[in-house]
C-alpha cells in the first residue's frame, strides 16, 4: 500500500505530534510513506532523516489514500494534489472541531487499524468547476472547489452588482459585498457566516449566498447541482475577486464566470460511526462552549 502524507507549511507543535504517531503507526502496517516535500522540510531533524520516508510533489493513481495533518483547511489544499484521481482522504485534526477532519490525534491509531482492515465508509463530495470568458490563465488545471466559489469586491468600500444568469435565464442583479456559491461540504463555511443555510452532503444541491446585501429582499437560494450558474460583475473598480475555496484570483470587469458541478468527486474516508450529523451537533456544542 501505498500512502502519502499531507500538512500545511508551518510549525506547529500540535501538527509535528500527530505526524510522528502517524507515522509511528503506519510503519507497523509495513507500508510506503511518502510526504509532501515542503511539508516534511519543515519538521525535525529526526524525521526528516527518517530512511522510511520518502517525499512527492505530485500525485498519481499508484496512491492509495492521502493523509491530511491539520484542519479543513488543510485539507481545501491538498484536493489540489488528488483532482480527479480518485484517491481516497483521510483527515487528521490538529486545530478546531472540523467537518472534513474529524479525527483526533489520540484516536489515529485506532483509525488507521479500522481503515486498513476495511471498517471505515466512502463519503463522496461534490465539487464546483468555474471557466471564465475571457480565459484566465492563471485558474490553470485547478479551476475546482471543494466548499465554494465566491466573488467579491476589490480595493474598495463600495459594493458591487453581481448579475446572475441560472441556465441561461436571469434571475438578478445582487448588489451587495459579493455572492457565495457553495457546495454541500462548503454551506458550513463561508456560505453559513453570511446567513446561508446548512446543507447535508448526500444532498443534490447548491446554495447561492450574498455577502453583506444591501436589497432586504436578497437571501439566500438553494438550486439543483445540475444547474450551470452564470456570472457577471459591475462596480466603481475595474476588478474584482473570486476565491476557490482559498486560492484567490483578481479578475477584470468584463469577465463572465460560469460555474458547474465538476465531473469528479473527492471521497472523504469516514468511520462507520461517524456521521455528518453528530459532528454538526459537536461543532454547535463547540460553539456554545467558546461563548461561555
Amino acid at each position: 500500500m501505498k500512502i502519502a502524507i499531507y500538512g500545511q507549511n508551518y510549525t506547529k507543535e500540535s501538527t509535528q505530534k500527530a505526524l510522528e504517531i502517524l507515522v509511528e503507526v503506519l510503519l507497523k502496517h509495513n507500508v510506503d510513506i511518502l510526504v509532501e516535500s515542503d511539508f516534511l522540510s519543515q519538521q525535525p531533524a529526526d524525521l526528516q532523516e527518517n530512511s522510511a520516508l520518502k517525499t512527492f510533489t505530485v500525485l498519481d493513481k499508484s496512491f492509495d489514500l492521502l493523509i491530511s495533518i491539520g484542519g479543513d483547511g488543510t485539507i481545501l489544499r491538498a484536493i489540489t494534489y488528488v483532482r480527479d484521481l480518485g484517491i481516497p482522504i483521510v483527515g487528521i485534526n490538529t486545530g478546531r472541531l472540523g467537518f472534513l477532519a474529524t479525527i483526533q490525534t489520540d484516536e489515529i491509531e485506532s483509525a488507521l487499524t479500522e481503515i486498513f482492515n476495511g471498517d471505515y465508509k466512502i463519503s463522496e463530495r461534490t465539487l464546483l468547476s468555474v471557466t471564465t470568458q475571457p480565459e484566465n490563465t492563471s485558474i490553470g488545471e485547478t479551476n475546482f472547489a471543494l466548499n465554494e466559489i465566491a466573488l467579491s469586491r476589490k480595493n474598495t468600500t463600495s459594493m458591487i452588482t453581481v448579475e446572475t444568469h441560472l441556465d441561461g435565464e436571469y434571475l438578478t442583479s445582487y448588489w451587495a459585498d459579493g455572492l457565495i456559491l457553495s457546495t454541500p461540504t462548503g454551506s458550513t463555511g463561508y456560505s453559513l457566516s453570511c446567513g446561508g443555510p446548512v446543507i447535508t452532503p448526500e444532498a443534490n444541491n447548491f446554495a447561492l449566498t450574498p455577502i453583506a446585501p444591501h436589497n432586504l429582499s436578497a437571501r439566500p437560494l438553494i438550486i439543483p447541482d445540475k444547474t450551470t450558474v452564470s456570472f457577471k460583475v459591475e462596480g466603481r473598480e475595474d476588478h474584482f475577486l473570486m476565491s476557490l475555496d482559498s486560492r484567490i484570483v483578481t479578475l477584470p470587469n468584463t469577465t463572465t464566470v460560469t460555474i458547474e458541478r465538476a465531473s469528479f468527486v473527492i471521497k472523504m474516508v469516514e468511520r462507520l460511526e461517524e456521521t455528518f450529523l453528530d459532528t454538526l451537533r459537536k461543532k454547535l456544542l463547540w460553539g456554545e462552549d467558546r461563548r461561555n
